[in-house]
């Protein structure tokens, strides 16, 4: 063999490892998505999301990396909701349940879009019916409004003849974010524990 042959030979192998190499890093975590049945949504899921600061509903104020520091399913919504939150809030519990089961380490998180009536001490009340491993989180208006902007859920307080029983309309979407504030996936709110737990499994072995 030549040594112009040995040389083709040589850099063709070394234009396939870096092909190869960057490929991997740029599609593992389609391929993540794909083999978990992951939704598709305009701008992909790396467009949800958003750095924050809230409080907690022990009153400590914390960041969106003290918060996701597990696979967390996060929900938005009020405590004073009539029926849809505590549904969806009780079955995000369940999901969990089940997932905690089979020995995974995750947790639940409740996001206010009212912060004027949920308070931390309302908020600890709420989550505690439901998981003891639910994070309640309230924040200012500015703040409550950044951050559901960043994942791009709408709220709208009716509040304009009654500012003490007021409802509040918001979206019902319950998101998959992994360690490192990434969210992953999303649930629409007829979406069974069942399937949301094994969605959230199929995830945490794709990153392990």
């Amino acid at each position: 063999m030549t040594d112009r042959k040995i040389l083709m030979i040589g850099a063709a192998a070394a234009v396939g490892v870096l092909v190869g190499g960057s490929l991997f890093l740029l599609t593992r975590d389609d391929v993540a998505v794909a083999q978990c049945g992951g939704s598709a949504v305009a701008g992909g899921m790396d467009a949800f999301g958003t750095d924050f600061v809230l409080t907690r509903e022990d009153g400590v104020r914390v960041t969106q990396d003290e918060v996701f520091d597990k696979p967390s399913l996060l929900y938005f919504g009020f405590t004073f909701c009539p029926d849809v939150c505590p549904l969806d809030a009780a079955r995000n519990a369940e999901a969990e349940a089940l997932l905690t089961e089979e020995g995974r380490d995750v947790q639940t998180v409740f996001v206010t879009v009212d912060p004027r009536r949920d308070t931390p001490e309302v908020l600890a009340d709420y989550t505690d019916m439901f998981s003891d491993r639910m994070v309640g989180l309230t924040g200012s208006d500015e703040e409550i409004a950044a951050v559901n902007k960043g994942w791009r859920n709408y709220f709208k307080l009716n509040d304009e003849e009654d500012k003490e029983f007021y409802l509040v309309d918001h979206m019902t979407n319950t998101y998959l974010v992994m360690p490192g504030n990434r969210t992953v996936e999303f649930f629409s709110r007829d979406t069974a524990p069942e399937r949301i737990a094994e969605t959230v499994a199929c995830h945490m072995d794709a990153a392990a």
